[in-house]
């Protein structure tokens, strides 16, 4: 399961309906890893594939990342990326509308330590900072029974 921890100054009700979070766990693998910080919007629309902000619906104070893949019912169904991570609809079942809180736009990776040569920075600075798009077409996973 994917967790988020929010970023210090961050909040939608203070400042707007963005927001940094950082990601923690290795659900959404290889979209996201662990300690990407991602920048998401409170209150934007939601459409199959996208990657979302959700509370989790047994724990509510636990927020997730993940792909949503298909509307079902009043809910959405939800998948990580990473097929053997686990912990989404398949263990949960449709995530209802209003669990669904944020849109993320893109993720960014901190600069390591070991990135602070000049060459490091210019890699750091090529690669760290993407759009984090929809996938029109959710691929199903698949499971050997």
């Amino acid at each position: 399961m994917q967790e988020l921890t929010q970023e210090p100054g961050g909040g939608h009700t203070a400042r707007g309906p963005f927001q940094v979070v950082e990601v923690t766990g290795p659900s959404m693998v290889p979209t996201l890893y662990h300690g990407d910080r991602l920048l998401v919007r409170y209150g934007a629309r939601v459409r199959p594939g996208d990657v979302v902000i959700l509370r989790h619906p047994f724990q509510q104070d636990l927020l997730v990342v993940k792909r949503v893949a298909e509307r079902r019912g009043n809910g959405w169904w939800v998948r990580g990326d990473n097929a053997y991570a686990g912990g989404d609809s398949t263990d949960y079942g449709a995530v209802p509308e209003e669990l669904v809180l944020a849109r993320v736009r893109a993720r960014y990776r901190p600069l390591r330590r070991d990135q602070r040569s000049v060459f490091g920075v210019l890699g750091w600075a090529v690669s760290a900072v993407r759009p984090v798009s929809s996938v029109r077409s959710v691929p199903r996973r698949l499971r050997a029974r």
